[in-house]
């Protein structure tokens, strides 16, 4: 795989609502398709849209290990890991 910026995100349908995790090498390309109705069915059925949490890797393994890890992990957990950065639940799609 070659190297350059990973991103792995959450993104969720409103405060305490439906949750996504996703891993990309651009965001905000992978954000459009999202909001486009494209990519992922899940998004597009649940109305996933708001970026709430966004952690940076420079090796593609270790973006879709941590991927996998949040994805494993209770939903209290990723509540507090967006709350401890992202109290408000503000989209921070707005700092791409």
């Amino acid at each position: 795989m070659s190297a350059g910026t990973y991103w792995v995100y959450i993104l969720a349908s409103r405060r305490n609502g439906t949750h996504y995790i996703g891993v990309t090498n651009n965001l905000r390309a992978r954000l459009e398709q999202h909001r486009a109705g494209l990519g992922s069915e899940f998004v597009k059925k649940y109305g996933v849209h708001r970026l709430l949490h966004v952690e940076e890797f420079s090796s593609p393994l270790d973006a879709i290990a941590r991927e996998k890890q949040l994805k494993n992990w209770r939903r209290a957990w990723k509540i507090r890991l967006i709350e401890k950065v992202n109290p408000e639940w503000n989209d921070l799609s707005h700092l791409l």
